[in-house]
């Protein structure tokens, strides 16, 4: 039997979508395995839970250094790992050209709001400050733009009469734990191609 196929995973606080990950595995919906956890922030929480499960950690500090030079030392961490996608989780540092173009078309990231709108820090409050009635989350790859690459997966949220900006955000997140692992898990079993801005997969296609 083929060993499945390998996922790094990089973080940078409590790893909720890890979570989500590694469950989505254990419960067979996500057939892959996580290679190693990575975290740029030594006090990341996510790194805790990934040792509790038994997984290969990292920490690849970011003081001092340049995106550029953090980047090129990401990219000698996860190398080793061989994976065959390098999923984001709450990783909150800008990728430098050199390691994207490392792994081109196989990283992976997930964003709080339905891109393009609201791409930055903080999208489930800037969804909410600008009184939208549906926001939700993104599952796209990830190119040298922020919040840009081709999208992979997107579910809606609706945004209720009564909602805070804490509970809207609070169901983007339960959002986000289903729609991850069904994405990364169709990436990586299901041929795809990428058409403009779209990932496109061929089972998805009409006859």
């Amino acid at each position: 039997m083929s060993e499945p196929p390998r996922l790094v995973v990089l973080i940078s606080g409590r790893g909720s979508n890890l979570r989500a990950l590694a469950e989505a595995i254990r419960q067979g919906r996500l057939r892959a395995t996580i290679a190693a956890v990575i975290s740029n922030r030594a006090d990341a929480a996510g790194l805790a839970f990934a040792a509790e499960q038994g997984l290969p950690t990292r920490v690849v500090p970011q003081a001092g250094l340049s995106r550029a030079a953090h980047s090129d030392a990401l990219r000698a961490a996860v190398l080793p790992f061989e994976p065959r996608l390098v999923c984001l989780a709450g990783f909150m540092r800008l990728l430098a050209p050199t390691f994207t173009q490392a792994f081109p078309n196989r990283i992976v990231n997930i964003h709080p709001s339905l891109l393009p709108a609201f791409p930055g820090l903080d999208a489930q409050r800037q969804a909410f400050d600008y009184g939208v009635k549906i926001s939700g989350c993104t599952v796209h790859l990830v190119d040298d733009e922020l919040d840009h690459g081709p999208i992979v997966m997107q579910s809606a949220v609706p945004a209720l009469d009564d909602d805070t900006a804490e509970t809207l955000a609070a169901r983007i997140l339960s959002a986000e734990h289903k729609t991850y692992p069904a994405a990364v898990e169709r990436l990586l079993h299901e041929p795809w191609g990428i058409e403009g801005r779209r990932v496109v997969f061929q089972s998805s296609q009409s006859a």
